[in-house]
């Protein structure tokens, strides 16, 4: 009996740590923003910008792909992409071996999307408090694409996807711009907010009032003054914070929580205007545009540590209440984190809904 540990085999070498090439190619670029040039935050306003080409986009230069849009979770930045789990391979790899290896999808270009922030994000809205990520990702984003690749440059055929906060980005995208985006995939996308955030404000009182005299200011000082993410506490701090920003601050750049810091009591009317951007909310509002979509792709781990696989299963339900059946939902065992090997699912998926009818 042989004693030899047997070498991986296919198009990807699962053991080897290096960056590997494959048979696309990836092109980095700065995208020069003028609507973020004066973003409340100061945060950089030049971009950095991922386009993958697929195999033969150099041989057939008058052929022209659909586009998916890659948006991250919150906390993520572009070069996180390229971040990979122990002896696996990570999404640009995997995404170069959907469109190489056999069997694969019609070829697309595929957009990664930089819109990180000092708060940690943005959720791809406009924010006083924030900037006008929203603004940026499908008026400045998307037309320096099409400007500069052969894409075909109608919603028909560009779709967006993304993880958690690109989740829930690439839903209310969809909803607010269908004249733009005409698929989308939502892996554990941030929906049904009483589920994913509400029971992190009774976390968030408790820490601000042993470690920082109940005070965001105290926290935000001590939480930039030291490595982040270190203390007890910062990861519900900084994404409540943030939220909040996101979706209850107004035209002067206020930030306004939806629970009272001393107790984590809800605050009705702020807790409103929370619940106004809950993706599953949103959907009667915007019906007619979630009824225009070529493709819709919803996920989530049956054991989501936020229970966002609870806030698919309510978009999915809301969809068919407007009638929209026409919708791929999976539920795969597994948590919200480590699930990059999902992605290229919904990629093929959109691929194929998305690219030009066969002539």
């Amino acid at each position: 009996m042989s004693d030899r540990v047997p070498s991986p085999s296919g198009s990807i070498t699962a053991g080897s740590p290096w960056r590997r090439t494959g048979r696309g190619r990836f092109e980095l670029s700065v995208v020069e923003s003028q609507v973020l040039r004066d973003n409340p935050l100061g945060d950089p306003w030049a971009r950095p910008i991922e386009v993958y080409l697929p195999p033969g986009y150099d041989d057939q230069p008058e052929r022209r792909y659909p586009s998916v849009y890659m948006i991250q979770g919150y906390s993520g930045q572009l070069d996180m992409w390229h971040n990979r789990s122990a002896f696996r391979p990570n999404f640009p790899e995997l995404c170069d071996a959907l469109f190489s290896g056999e069997g694969a999808p019609p070829p697309a270009v595929v957009v990664f999307v930089d819109c990180w922030t000092s708060l940690g994000g943005s959720q791809f809205l406009d924010s006083p408090a924030i900037g006008r990520y929203h603004t940026h990702l499908c008026e400045e984003v998307v037309p320096w694409v099409d400007g500069r690749y052969r894409t075909l440059a109608s919603s028909a055929h560009r779709g967006i996807a993304g993880k958690s906060s690109g989740g829930y980005g690439a839903m209310v995208t969809c909803m607010l711009r269908p004249d733009l985006f005409g698929g989308m995939a939502d892996h554990a996308g941030d929906a049904v907010f009483e589920n994913c955030y509400l029971p992190d404000f009774r976390r968030c009182a408790r820490v601000l009032r042993d470690h920082y005299e109940g005070s965001y200011a105290r926290f935000w000082e001590d939480f930039r003054s030291r490595t982040a993410m270190t203390r007890d506490g910062d990861g519900e701090l900084t994404n409540a914070w943030a939220m909040a920003a996101a979706y209850s601050s107004d035209p002067d750049g206020s930030v306004h929580l939806p629970f009272d810091t001393a107790t984590g009591m809800l605050i009705p009317e702020i807790w409103e205007r929370w619940l106004a951007w809950d993706p599953v909310r949103m959907v009667p509002r915007y019906a007619e545009s979630l009824r225009s979509l070529r493709a819709i792709f919803i996920d989530g781990g049956r054991s989501d540590e936020w229970y966002l696989e609870l806030g698919g299963e309510a978009f999915r339900r809301a969809l068919e209440g407007i009638g929209v059946t026409d919708v791929r939902f999976e539920l795969f065992e597994g948590g919200h984190m480590g699930i990059e090997y999902r992605y290229p699912i919904a990629l093929r998926y959109l691929a194929e809904r998305l690219a030009p009818a066969a002539s």
